[in-house]
């Protein structure tokens, strides 16, 4: 059994997000390929990049480890490849803040230059210059969810497999 959320759409949502906003050239900084929520994260980036009808180009993609650090490196080797990058999905908050300082660093302004988005919903990311859009995980009811899927289990003396996937919305906030 198991309990998580729409990493594939929230993915999906926060890059059409972008391309809504006239984004054209979007990089990810994608969570760790050997975890399942960073395949289904870069595979919700690859959904909205093709249902927009723009090819996925593998020099807009570089693997972070969900740290603020890896954000900055990842945005540090994107700018290199591809210093025309007009938007960024990164497939967490602490990510897409490194990848913001960069940016900074690099004199890009955000939103005017590059568009950046995160994903977890952190309270941290109400706190950036400017406030990070994000999109937001339902933790406090993933968590009662998973509690009382251990009571069914517990009472049932028999575990079945359930599994549970909640929704995720965007949070457009300023960058």
């Amino acid at each position: 059994s198991y309990g998580d959320v729409d990493n594939v759409d929230g993915a999906r949502q926060a890059v059409a997000h972008l391309i809504d906003t006239g984004r054209r050239t979007i990089a990810t900084i994608s969570g760790p390929q050997a975890m399942a929520s960073g395949r289904d994260r870069r595979d919700g980036y690859v959904a909205a990049i093709e249902a927009a009808g723009m090819e996925v180009d593998d020099a807009l993609v570089v693997e972070g480890d969900f740290s603020e650090q890896s954000g900055w490196a990842g945005m540090e080797e994107l700018l290199q490849r591809r210093p025309d990058i007009d938007g960024v999905f990164a497939a967490s908050d602490l990510m897409a803040m490194g990848a913001m300082r960069s940016l900074r660093a690099h004199g890009r302004r955000v939103p005017d230059d590059v568009g950046v988005i995160g994903f977890d919903g952190t309270t941290a990311s109400e706190t950036t210059e400017p406030p990070l859009s994000t999109v937001r995980q339902p933790l406090v009811e993933l968590g009662r969810g998973m509690a009382e899927m251990l009571l069914r289990h517990v009472d049932a003396g028999e575990p079945r497999a359930e599994h549970v996937v909640l929704p995720v919305e965007v949070l457009q906030r300023g960058s």
